[in-house]
């Protein structure tokens, strides 16, 4: 039964084989059991209770029969009895028995296997050779492989239930490196009226991956959301490609993937490697794909919730409707700390909302009904209708008793239910996205709202989340990877402020001496004029290691200097550079680093040498163009400096973005560099300059 291989690329034919994988003709469990603790048991009962047609095989060694039904000894066998190969196998067998399963799941020509098998290379060497084994032998034959260390698969657009536990229907594709997660997710989505059209459990994802599953459902019927939970992306670009695909066919992705509190685990040679963690990196692909990444798997059913709806953010402005200081201070917190703004509403809207609600209320943002909302339920309506059709923000927060004024007195519930009608009328007409926050989300006014696909929440932080998550992603450049350039061998300073310069960067004058007689010849010369920066060369941070001496502002100053450097340091050259004014301007570092998952990744940040005090960094993936670096530039903390703060003047920021896009073109063309840094990079007014170079070469 064996079938022609192996394919030249493996990756040829896998939509065919994820075919086999949620549509299977045939399915086949292998290490059935009758005993109810073992995994052959759970998953052969799940398959035999799969509604239709299609046959099910069970594969065992040790038992004639299994749940009442006549078992084969191998697969081999399995698909001669059934005539033709078989479409799809499950693999329930230890570990030391992976490879003679898959060999014989090749024989029998089966199109993919499930590795429902744990302690492989999750378990050390001795078992990763064995995965590995078996994945060559699954290639070479062109059977592709799922997991293994997995929970299983189940498509319920294909009645296909071969993973443990009970999935709700829907359409939400669940992608998860675990599988005890999506059981709790399930039940979230449950308690918000959605369910699973497809879950695949991803385990060690030794051939097929994320990637693929993702691209699998781009063109899904049954799916119309995919949530993802990942601790390792091993596709990064195709990541991005597929998350990009499945935005461009009406599909958010929303991202569960842990790592926000690691701290960088390599000793990075540059600053920009120290700063540059992976969590950051997973932002910056992120950002670039338009996947939208949560932190709690509530979280992440909330936003499934929310995104259903049409309408999302356009900026980050939001107003804030109360009937209560206290709600609206909080609220106001809470949207702040979602990275949402609550600019103060100006004319002609305060002028509107004055009209609509009277004297009493506080027109600030937040809106503050002062204590007239249980008076007049409508007038939450009236606010709601001002606010939502305003150009002053991109969305609405209604925060405080609306919601639970019926339980408070039954005689009111009449009018909130049909303020909230009157609500739900301007949201659903218009692109403006409202969320509300109430004491009672379950009241009948809460539910005429939700049931409009407003989201309701008793929480405010989760309401802010949920508001934070329907910002329209911008999405990043999608440049591709230049051809690459001739490597770099070189990683000198003098070869670091070359190869920047030669993309166009401005540097400073200046010029490498050896000894104390060169030094003399150079300050004779007059090509470099004072005052004068010393550096020694050789080192990895030169001004932590006092290699750096500034103002030199005449000969004498400069050979004392140069004296001392040599002394204490003994550089194999020092560099004579000219010093640049640093009136007016900032002091920012723009580096990169190449990712082993997602390639190049370019970085900036507010500070210079002190960038890690400041702790003020951005990253996207490589490269970018310069209006992308732009925008980068001013998500900085800091950006304001950059604008003109305080009385100082705005720095060029063009020719700042224009340089953050060379060095990402720049790392992206060379693949043999680990890192790469300008720091400190001065921007004044008049342009910008490089004070500093650096590149790393990888090992």
């Amino acid at each position: 039964m064996r079938r022609q291989g192996p394919p030249e690329d493996h990756d040829d034919g896998v939509p065919d084989r994820l075919d086999a994988l949620f549509a299977p003709r045939s399915v086949a469990v292998v290490g059935a059991s009758n005993d109810p603790a073992k995994w052959g048991h759970i998953i052969a009962r799940r398959a035999l209770a799969s509604v239709g047609t299609r046959p099910v095989l069970l594969v065992s060694r040790s038992s004639d029969e299994v749940l009442g039904r006549p078992t084969h000894p191998t697969l081999e066998a399995a698909a001669v009895a059934h005539g033709r190969p078989l479409d799809l196998a499950v693999l329930c067998v230890p570990a030391p028995g992976f490879v003679a399963a898959v060999a014989d799941a090749v024989a029998a020509g089966v199109r993919v296997v499930v590795g429902i098998t744990a302690g492989l290379s999750e378990a050390g060497s001795e078992a990763a050779a064995w995965e590995a084994e078996a994945v060559a032998l699954a290639r070479a034959g062109g059977t592709a492989v799922v997991g293994p260390n997995c929970l299983g698969v189940v498509d319920h657009t294909t009645s296909l239930l071969l993973a443990p536990g009970t999935l709700p229907p829907g359409d939400v594709a669940v992608l998860s490196q675990s599988g005890n997660l999506v059981l709790d997710l399930a039940g979230l989505l449950a308690d918000r009226g959605l369910g699973i059209s497809r879950f695949v459990s991803l385990g060690n994802q030794a051939d097929l991956g994320v990637v693929d599953f993702m691209r699998a459902c781009v063109d899904h019927d049954g799916t119309s959301a995919v949530a993802i939970y990942t601790e390792d992306v091993v596709d990064g670009r195709g990541f991005v490609a597929a998350a990009r695909a499945l935005a461009a066919a009406g599909k958010p992705v929303v991202l569960l993937a842990p790592g926000r509190s690691e701290t960088a685990a390599r000793s990075a040679i540059s600053h920009t490697g120290s700063l540059t963690t992976s969590s950051m990196v997973i932002d910056a692909a992120c950002a670039a794909a338009g996947v939208r990444r949560v932190d709690h798997l509530a979280h992440l059913a909330d936003l499934l919730v929310a995104l259903r709806s049409p309408r999302r953010l356009a900026g980050r402005r939001v107003a804030i409707l109360t009937d209560g200081g206290g709600h609206g201070a909080v609220a106001a917190e809470v949207l702040s700390a979602a990275a949402l703004d609550t600019p103060p509403l100006v004319e002609p809207v305060t002028t509107d909302l004055r009209t609509a609600l009277g004297p009493q209320p506080s027109l600030a943002n937040p809106v503050d009904l002062a204590g007239a909302g249980e008076r007049d339920l409508a007038s939450y309506a009236r606010g709601v209708r001002v606010l939502a059709g305003s150009d002053q923000v991109d969305g609405v927060l209604l925060t405080g008793y609306f919601g639970g004024y019926g339980a408070w007195d039954p005689g009111m519930t009449d009018a909130e239910v049909a303020a909230a009608h009157e609500m739900a009328a301007t949201i659903t007409s218009g692109t403006v996205p409202l969320v509300v926050q109430t004491v009672d989300p379950d009241s009948a006014a809460s539910r005429v709202l939700a049931a409009a696909g407003v989201p309701v929440h008793r929480d405010v932080d989760r309401a802010a989340t949920v508001l934070a998550g329907l910002v329209e992603p911008v999405g990043a450049d999608d440049l591709p990877l230049p051809d690459p350039a001739p490597p770099v061998t070189d990683t000198s300073y003098a070869a670091a402020r070359a190869l920047f310069a030669a993309t166009g960067i401005a540097f400073p004058a200046a010029a490498a001496v050896t000894d104390q007689p060169g030094l003399e010849g150079l300050l004779a010369s007059g090509s470099i004029g004072y005052p004068v920066v010393l550096k020694a060369t050789g080192g990895v941070h030169k001004s932590d290691a006092g290699g750096v001496v500034l103002g030199l502002a005449s000969r004498g100053e400069v050979l004392a200097a140069h004296a001392d450097l040599v002394d204490r340091l003994a550089p194999p050259s020092v560099s004579v550079e000219q010093m640049v004014d640093a009136a007016d301007g900032v002091e920012l570092i723009v580096g990169a680093v190449r990712d082993p998952r997602f390639g190049p990744v370019v970085m900036v940040g507010l500070g210079g040498v002190l960038t890690e005090v400041l702790d003020d960094t951005r990253c996207a993936l490589a490269p970018v163009t310069a209006s992308t670096a732009r925008e980068l530039l001013l998500s900085l903390q800091g950006a304001p400096v950059l604008l003109g703060t305080r009385g100082r003047p705005a720095v060029d920021l063009h020719a700042l973005a224009d340089v953050v896009a060379r060095v990402s073109l720049l790392a992206a063309a060379h693949p043999e560099l680990a890192e790469l840094e300008l720091n400190p990079l001065l921007a004044r007014p008049d342009g910008v300059v490089a004070l500093d170079a650096r590149v790393v070469l990888g090992t």
